[in-house]
């Protein structure tokens, strides 16, 4: 059950990021001048974290996806769905994990001028 919901928020952020994406790319052929502060915004650790964020709803969406068809698909996939999303969760942790050095050593770098 929680894994749907996980599924539903993190496929609804994404669209949320893409909206956001397509609005603030189309603000360079509107005024180029304000699309330069949009951009420079983006420049910040808030947004460095949440840049991470979306790597992570990403990263889940995408491999909880492929167990969802392994369910739908495959014969045996009712079966180990318990299986294979404590897999889909381990992969996703393991990944995240090697995912945060950057997110920090970009964030020190903002902050500290490094």
């Amino acid at each position: 059950m929680w894994s749907w919901v996980a599924h539903r928020v993190t496929g609804v952020l994404i669209f949320f990021f893409l909206f956001v994406h397509v609005l603030d790319t189309a603000l360079v052929r509107v005024s180029p001048e304000d699309y330069d502060k949009v951009v420079a915004t983006y420049k910040t650790p808030i947004v460095g974290l949440l840049e991470y964020g979306l790597v992570a709803a990403i990263l889940f969406h995408a491999l909880n996806g492929l167990r969802v068809i392994a369910v739908d698909f495959w014969s045996k996939g009712p079966r180990y769905q318990k299986q294979m999303f404590w897999t889909v969760m381990g992969v996703w942790i393991v990944l995240m994990a090697g995912a945060i050095y950057p997110v920090l050593g970009h964030a020190a770098r903002v902050l500290f001028g490094s």
